[in-house]
């Protein structure tokens, strides 16, 4: 069994090391632990410090394409390098890795599919009450949405098994983890957590300027991804919701035409405005429908980008992981430049 412990980065030249440092070098009930770093456009030399290190695979985009892109990218250059299992975890050393061997053991054992590390939010101490609530909060409107128990939706410290990367399709720019989950509930993937310690904090987050930046962007990202699995739900709640107002307003003329000698007359403008609204909420369902047939096909498309990926990234037998791959450093080590 081959394990990569991938690591995206940018401007980590600093932290890379001690993340590396703390990696271990034995896994009990994997053969061969590997290395691979995501340089997402970094201007510090990540790339040199991570070949310094002794990095088996450097994979470096051209320019910075964002967390979600590199998270991606790592998966794809994992798979072709041959991994049975992928742990993806922070450069910033934030995650203890000695956790590794425990957030593999529910994918050795074949419990699951998805192990995702649990930091308990609630007792982070670099994290402002405020910051703490919040995530409460999102994670459990996550596990609403994506029908998992998931109670740390954020944290990076997950590990895949190869079937569950080779079905993963990332659309979102901003970050993997929320799409990830709500993706792989939506696909009926087994998913596990197990409580993980952290390092003390080395540095603020890159992901987000502020927190009103971050829940803007994280609220889109569920709501999109939920009604690209859920598009007739959706719809149908909002055209519902808009019809039901329009209905209750053409009630009120109703009433008004039965009971008053003006047979409602003042309420004419509030009928126009119900016909409206009852418009606009029928179009909606209809609209709905129409998104559910488009996510049918969506399906199917992602059915068939997995098994192109299954082609492209075969499994490699376990008496050729020892053979150099076809490109190398000057220390046998992978390296390639990427513009994605």
């Amino acid at each position: 069994m081959k394990l990569i412990i991938q690591i995206p980065c940018l401007n980590e030249a600093a932290t890379l090391p001690a993340t590396l440092a703390d990696l271990p070098r034995s896994v009990a009930g994997i053969d061969v632990i590997e290395t691979l770093v995501i340089d997402d456009g970094s201007r510090d030399g990540t790339s040199d410090v991570a070949r310094a290190c002794g990095v088996d695979h450097v994979v470096r985009l051209r320019r910075n394409k964002g967390l979600a892109a590199a998270f991606t990218t790592g998966i794809d250059a994992s798979l072709k390098q041959g991994a049975d299992f992928i742990v993806n975890t922070d450069a910033d050393n934030q995650y203890s890795a000695a956790d590794i061997p425990r957030l593999l053991q529910p994918l050795l054992d074949g419990e699951a599919d998805i192990v995702i590390g649990d930091r308990n939010i609630a007792e982070l101490q670099h994290m402002s009450p405020r910051k703490r609530q919040l995530q409460r909060l999102g994670s459990w409107v996550v596990r609403q949405v994506s029908g998992t128990n998931v109670p740390d939706t954020t944290s990076g410290f997950r590990a895949y098994t190869r079937e569950a990367a080779l079905r993963m399709t990332i659309v979102s720019e901003f970050s993997y983890t929320l799409e990830s989950i709500i993706q792989a509930g939506k696909k009926r993937m087994a998913i596990a957590h197990v409580p993980v310690a952290t390092n003390p904090r080395t540095r603020e987050s890159r992901l987000f300027d502020s927190i009103f930046s971050y829940i803007k962007r994280s609220g889109a990202t569920i709501v999109r991804i939920y009604a690209m699995y859920e598009p007739l739900k959706v719809f149908t709640y909002v055209g519902l919701a808009i019809f039901g107002a329009g209905l209750l307003l053409s009630l009120r003329f109703v009433y008004s035409y039965f009971t008053e000698v003006t047979f409602g007359a003042r309420f004419l403008q509030s009928l126009i405005f119900a016909a409206v609204l009852m418009i606009v909420g029928f179009q909606i369902i209809m609209i709905g429908l129409l998104a559910d047939v488009i996510s049918a096909n969506r399906k199917l498309l992602e059915d068939l980008v997995y098994r192109v990926r299954s082609l492209e990234t075969p499994r490699v037998p376990q008496d050729d992981r020892d053979v150099p791959p076809p490109v190398a450093g000057a220390a046998g080590r992978t390296e390639r430049r990427w513009n994605r």
